[in-house]
């Protein structure tokens, strides 16, 4: 199963991007933040691009998500619901079966830190009734904090929002709920593996960021042969894609 994210900063500048990426890619899952856009505005060759259900949740020029899923991969379309903690359009999900996809952008905190732990508290404790339910999540989007300071390029680590203890300990606890960080899980190693690039200073090209943009997948759709990839030169959003390959069904649901 080819899941995918990706913050694209708003759909309607990234939408002949984003359409092109889809057709080379052919993601299972797409999840999608910062689309900046209603329903409404969604262009047409995104909002009906064939092979996917597709769900829109925006109002306008701030924040919103996105959650498709392919029909060749699905069958049917699931019911795409809010839960109750979704402020701003922060959270898309579906259910397919045992399966739980969830597309979420995680408030920034600058200007409201207060609200964005909130969010962050309430998340952690949905993740974790979705376990106790013996269903299997997938939560992809930009979770807005660097996990550990090998996250962060050493030249921009700092005690500031998205890098604070007491964020990451919130993250910590969410992965808690039997979830697999497929990025870091694939790449321990690697303290250059960066989603998100500050547009000044050609920081992107000099790869000097932060990784905000996760893959948390339940730990029964991860095996010895998941793998996963970190884009930095795809489109021209300040954020790069990731796109993780995981089993196609719970080890726990196989005969």
């Amino acid at each position: 199963m080819k899941v995918a994210t990706w913050n694209v900063n708003g759909i309607r500048a990234r939408s002949s991007q984003l359409v092109h990426w889809i057709d080379g890619e052919e993601p299972d899952v797409i999840c999608l933040q910062e689309i900046k856009a209603s329903p409404a505005q969604v262009p047409e060759h995104v909002a009906t691009i064939p092979g996917y259900h597709a769900h829109f949740h925006g109002s306008g020029g701030y924040s919103g998500v996105a959650l498709l899923l392919r029909t060749k991969t699905f069958g049917e379309a699931p019911a795409f619901v809010h839960p109750p903690f979704d402020l701003e359009n922060r959270i898309v999900v579906a259910t397919v079966g045992s399966l739980v996809f969830a597309s979420v952008y995680v408030p920034n905190g600058g200007k409201d830190f207060a609200a964005k732990m909130t969010f962050l508290r309430e998340l952690e404790a949905w993740a974790g009734a979705i376990e106790a339910n013996g269903q299997h999540l997938v939560l992809c989007g930009d979770f807005n904090v660097a996990r550990t300071f090998v996250d962060v390029h050493p030249v921009l680590r700092k005690q500031m929002v998205g890098q604070l203890p007491e964020e990451r300990e919130l993250i910590e606890e969410l992965l808690s709920h039997g979830l697999v960080d497929v990025g870091r899980h694939c790449e321990p190693d690697n303290d250059r593996l960066f989603t998100w690039w500050a547009p000044w200073r050609n920081m992107r090209q000099r790869n000097i960021g932060w990784r905000l943009d996760y893959i948390a997948a339940s730990r029964a759709l991860v095996d010895e042969t998941v793998h996963c990839v970190h884009y930095r030169d795809v489109g021209t959003s300040d954020h790069g894609p990731v796109i993780a390959h995981l089993r196609d069904a719970p080890l726990d649901t196989l005969a």
